[in-house]
């Protein structure tokens, strides 16, 4: 393992001068959240810049509660739970303004030979990025998440069982400026300290609920949005916590509420990154029309990429702009595919996936969705103009089971992932499942304690 990156000398002279003390070194788990271990500056330099660090295979077949699940190949209780290398990738490497003293560095992770994890989400994403560059075409991305804002901490929400917490918000605050001003303590300070540590922001925004919002980073190439989404996700929640204040990204809090969505804006360009494949001749190209119809051919035998919960699948009710519908149209928040922008701007926002979606398997969904429309030349079917809630199309799935029957029929998402991948990840989905059919309630506890 090398550590000759020009970032490690950054470092090396930030740690001498007393500027970093702590490396905090980092990889996706399935759910998407940040696993991995602080070292000392000292022992990072001297070690494990040169060696990496290990860490126990069992991270990639836990559950939310890491319980370690049964039935995975990569690694059980028989397999002894070995160990994996986690190895940093330099040029990942930025500072945290909100964790004083912190360096983070994001690693890739490899097993006992050397060779990558299949399973681990950075490298599925990875895959699907060199597919499209074997392919001649390079690609640009963009996530917006939307989140809920609550005048709780985790510990008192958590003491509530998460009943009753109070919003940040009173009323529907989508586009006001007023309430907006009162979150701005925390929503300004999100925004202040991702620009600080190397992740761009855009803007922010009430969204479509009381203490709802949205902050839109600058799209990047599809490996570097996904870590910069993924720390903004992890960052939001410990600048939360350093007020008081906590804020959820589940993808649908309260059933009377909008759920919290993460729209995927999507182009296609050379290799170059110069020449968008999206344009041509003054209109959407053929190739544009292919990736589409890709997406769209796709979306609902790869809707647990997209939405991976049980309660992902909540969201999708009429009229809350959240999509129900496999359509897209042009500018159109009732479709499930809308097309926004045109020359080089142009691009599909995929608005099936929910604020739950773990960022480096919805991406990666979404390029091997796009290529394969590319490689099977397949056309979208014609845009959806009006309300897409009313029309007579076929439906994103209704439930996680639905989704999981779908994953397992489809030939295609054995392509895209690879069996090793798809194997793992349709095991997950369906252990998430039988999770929540042993859970008893609080609505059957509720409709049936008395009166059953």
């Amino acid at each position: 393992m090398k550590n000759s990156h020009p970032k490690m000398d950054v470092l090396s002279r930030a740690a001498r001068g007393g500027k970093i003390d702590t490396v905090l070194m980092v990889f996706p788990d399935m759910q998407g959240r940040w696993m991995g271990k602080r070292a000392t500056a000292r022992h990072f330099l001297e070690q494990v810049a040169r060696h990496g660090s290990h860490a126990c295979a069992y991270l990639l077949t836990v559950d939310m509660e890491m319980e370690p699940v049964p039935g995975y190949e990569l690694t059980s209780w028989d397999k002894g739970y070995q160990d994996f290398l986690m190895s940093p990738d330099f040029s990942t490497l930025r500072t945290l303004v909100w964790a004083p003293g912190t360096a983070l560095l994001i690693c890739d992770l490899l097993d006992e030979q050397g060779k990558p994890i299949a399973v681990a989400p950075r490298q599925i994403l990875r895959k699907q990025i060199d597919q499209a560059a074997q392919a001649g075409f390079s690609l640009k991305m963009a996530s917006e998440l939307e989140f809920y804002l609550f005048r709780e901490s985790y510990e008192t929400a958590q003491k509530k069982t998460y009943h009753a917490l109070e919003h940040f918000g009173s009323y529907i605050e989508d586009y006001h400026i007023l309430q907006g001003a009162k979150e701005e303590f925390i929503v300004g300070e999100i925004r202040k300290m991702m620009e600080a540590s190397g992740i761009p922001v855009e803007t922010s925004k009430g969204e479509w609920g009381p203490g709802q919002h949205e902050i839109n980073l600058g799209y990047a190439d599809p490996l570097e949005m996904a870590d910069r989404h993924a720390i903004y996700k992890h960052g939001a929640k410990e600048i939360a916590i350093s007020k008081g204040v906590s804020l959820t990204f589940m993808a649908k809090y309260d059933s009377r509420l909008a759920g919290s969505s993460c729209h995927i804006h999507t182009s296609l360009w050379d290799k170059s990154g110069r020449k968008s494949a999206f344009w041509e001749g003054g209109k959407p190209s053929r190739l544009f029309g292919n990736f589409l119809g890709g997406m769209m051919a796709l979306a609902r035998e790869l809707a647990y990429f997209y939405a991976p919960s049980v309660n992902s699948y909540k969201r999708y009710q009429s009229s809350t702009f959240a999509p129900t519908r496999i359509a897209w149209g042009r500018d159109n928040r009732t479709c499930g595919f809308r097309i926004v922008g045109e020359g080089e701007s142009l691009r599909i926002e995929n608005r099936i996936p929910g604020a739950d979606a773990n960022p480096y398997l919805a991406f990666a969904a979404t390029i091997g969705a796009g290529l394969y429309g590319i490689k099977n030349k397949i056309e979208p079917p014609a845009e959806l103009k009006g309300n897409a809630y009313e029309a007579r199309i076929e439906p994103v799935p209704k439930t996680l089971y639905e989704a999981i029957s779908l994953l397992e029929g489809s030939r295609a998402a054995r392509d895209i992932f690879g069996e090793q991948a798809f194997r793992h990840y349709l095991h997950t989905a369906k252990a998430e499942q039988a999770a929540f059919d042993r859970a008893v309630t609080c609505w059957e506890r509720e409709r049936n304690f008395e009166r059953i």
